[in-house]
């Protein structure tokens, strides 16, 4: 059967009208040839969101922004979005427009809660949020710091003024005195510097000296046999503590003299007898040295009173 130009024609026709039905749907983000799941979302501001945004889950694209449309009695902008890969969604999923990118566009990802019995159907609506972007929280965290500088700016600028109501002109004059002794002070500072220098340099020379001399005397010190000296010391100490405990034990003619109290008694005795003596002698000198032209006999000693009761107190 010969099919005639004018149906030849006719199909192209059909043909062309359906694919342009289809790619203009196809840009639009609508596909008439899939039966995707389709869900609705409610925005107050969908933040530059455009149809064709991708929709993910845990990061996976399973479908697109079809349609945004505004609703006349709330204001609210209705966003719906067709699933190509179907997955059992939660009802109380959220639906959150994001930025995968700082230069990209927007996207919507989907927390679909796995594991719940109340599953969205094909047509329910989903809970809706916007999640700020880097920029959006770097101006909410820079408002508070914007607030404040303002604030040090204007207590500058009050401080500023302050300053120059204080500083009339004859404060500034008595500024300008004032530097310009400082000045006269630092130059008369320099001349003094100059001529105390070689004093100065003679000072430190003399300090080098004396470093070196007692590094000298530190090497030389470091020579000398300390433990030695020191063991010689200890022996000495050890002798001394030796000959002091026989002292104590009555050992040798201290110890003796020490310890023993007769003879001690005897010392005593002795020393009051020679006392007596040289009493006796001071007194009575023709006792012991007598002179006679004519041969007179010398008086024979004759013990006093306390000699007496010394002899009996020694019998």
């Amino acid at each position: 059967m010969k099919i005639s130009r004018e149906i030849k024609t006719a199909i192209l026709v059909l043909g062309a009208i359906a694919l342009f039905i289809w790619g203009y749907s196809f840009l639009k983000g609508n596909n008439i040839f899939d039966n995707s799941q389709k869900y609705f979302i409610e925005y107050q501001n969908v933040e530059g969101l455009t149809t064709a945004s991708a929709v993910t889950i845990n990061g996976l694209t399973v479908g697109k922004v079809s349609k945004i449309t505004i609703d006349q009695q709330t204001g609210k902008l209705v966003v719906e979005i067709l699933m190509s890969n179907p997955i059992a969604i939660s009802t109380q999923s959220t639906a959150t427009i994001y930025s995968p990118s700082l230069i990209g566009g927007k996207a919507i990802s989907i927390d679909p809660i796995f594991g719940s019995n109340d599953l969205a159907e094909n047509g329910a609506y989903l809970k809706g949020e916007v999640q700020k972007d880097m920029t959006d929280k770097l101006l909410d965290d820079l408002m508070p710091l914007k607030g404040k500088v303002e604030l040090v700016l204007q207590n500058t600028n009050d401080m500023l003024v302050s300053l120059n109501s204080v500083l009339d002109q004859s404060m500034q004059e008595d500024l300008k005195q004032s530097v310009s002794e400082l000045r006269g002070l630092l130059s008369a500072s320099r001349k003094i510097l100059a001529v105390t220098q070689p004093k100065l340099d003679g000072t430190m020379d003399n300090l080098n000296t004396m470093s070196s001399e007692f590094a000298e005397l530190s090497q030389k010190l470091n020579t000398l046999d300390f433990q030695s000296t020191f063991a010689n010391l200890s022996n000495a100490t050890q002798n001394i503590d030796l000959l002091l405990a026989g002292i104590e034990n009555g050992d040798g003619s201290i110890g003796m003299l020490l310890k023993d109290p007769t003879l001690y008694s005897n010392l005593t005795n002795a020393s009051k007898e020679l006392e007596e003596l040289l009493r006796d002698l001071k007194e009575n000198p023709k006792r012991y040295m007598h002179f006679s032209v004519f041969g007179k006999k010398a008086i024979p000693y004759q013990p006093n009173d306390s000699e007496q009761e010394q002899e009996l107190l020694v019998e």
